[in-house]
């Protein structure tokens, strides 16, 4: 049996018992019924996913999938693919968004190399090394990469999951890779049907007529690989990149554990589309951090029935709305387990 066929087949259903659990308490809570909203609810999900109420939420981990793509080719991003591998070298400094936006909960960073167009391997255990190959082929000439690749970048991500599972509670889920939003919104015109002029953004700053080339190369990547959408592998190995692939590896894994997984931004949630459509059940266990402001990213979440905790005009990637949106689940979590009950305060009740 295959890693892939094994993990999916590992994705249970939410517990029941422990979101009747966790709404339960909430009920009781010293407020008006409900006051603090979406971070309530946020409270249950997790004690679905976890099967827990309290859900366990302390140690976090975002993992930022790396990967290049040959499609750069064609001119459609600002900046040349050795951006890549030094903005990696940054990461593992400490300098970037994401580092900044985890530390304010503690959350460690992990990067991993899943295809970048250079050679990583002096940078030794600082990074986890699974590169698949030297960046994914260029999808506007054919496929991304084969179908063997597809599944072993796939299996790369399931085998980060169960690997970081021990010392990790709640997984977040980011990227870097010059190029990455032309696969990314070929795989959402792809799957919802959508026209690539209405899903297709700037990404890394693209002018109007830089945007209109971005969108007629789109075209003609769709027209070329004609993937079969019912087939997540299928979509992956057309129009995807390894970064992706280990995204929706990831989220797989992390479904497989009862691990809830922060979706990202624009690229992360093109991996999650992956996950879904190779396991649907796998969306039970994705919480989407937030709104991005590439045009076709609220196709996506609608294509997952995603509700984006945050919208704050971001668009940088690397996990950094979903280092943000951690800052929730702390809160969601002191919800459930710090304010009082009626009872525990000895507090009287609205008359019903």
């Amino acid at each position: 049996m295959s890693l892939i066929k094994e993990t999916i087949d590992k994705i249970s259903p939410l517990s029941q018992e422990a979101r009747d659990k966790a709404k339960a308490r909430l009920d009781q809570l010293t407020m008006p019924h409900w006051a603090l909203g979406r971070l309530m609810d946020l409270a249950v999900d997790m004690a679905g996913m976890t099967g827990q109420s309290p859900p366990p939420v302390e140690r976090k981990t975002i993992v930022t999938m790396a990967g290049d793509h040959k499609v750069t080719e064609e001119g459609v991003s600002l900046y040349p693919a050795e951006v890549t591998p030094q903005m990696i070298g940054n990461f593992v400094n400490g300098g970037a968004g994401v580092n900044a936006l985890s530390s304010l909960t503690g959350a460690r960073v992990v990067v991993v190399d899943m295809g970048v167009n250079a050679d990583l391997s002096a940078m030794g255990d600082t990074i986890i090394h699974k590169k698949i190959g030297m960046g994914a082929a260029n999808i506007a000439k054919g496929p991304a990469m084969s179908r063997e690749d597809a599944v072993k970048s796939i299996e790369a991500g399931i085998e980060i999951a169960t690997d970081l599972a021990d010392s990790t509670d709640v997984f977040g889920a980011g990227d870097m890779g010059i190029g990455n939003t032309t696969p990314s919104s070929s795989i959402i015109a792809a799957i919802t049907g959508s026209d690539p002029g209405d899903i297709t953004g700037r990404g890394t700053g693209l002018d109007d007529d830089q945007l209109k080339h971005k969108v007629e190369v789109i075209r003609t990547i769709l027209k070329v690989n004609k993937p079969d959408l019912s087939d997540g592998v299928d979509i992956l190995a057309k129009l995807g990149g390894f970064e992706i692939g280990g995204i929706a590896g990831l989220m797989l894994g992390a479904a497989s554990m009862r691990k809830p997984i922060l979706i990202d931004g624009f690229i992360s949630t093109a991996g999650a589309l992956i996950a879904k459509t190779i396991e649907p059940k796998s969306q039970d266990y994705m919480i989407s951090s937030h709104l991005s402001v590439e045009p076709g990213h609220s196709q996506m979440l609608k294509a997952l029935g995603a509700n984006p905790l945050l919208d704050m005009n971001m668009r940088l990637g690397e996990g950094a709305g979903a280092a943000l949106a951690l800052c929730l689940v702390d809160a969601a979590s002191k919800t459930l387990t710090k304010i009082a009950t009626f009872e525990e305060a000895a507090v009287s009740q609205a008359d019903k």
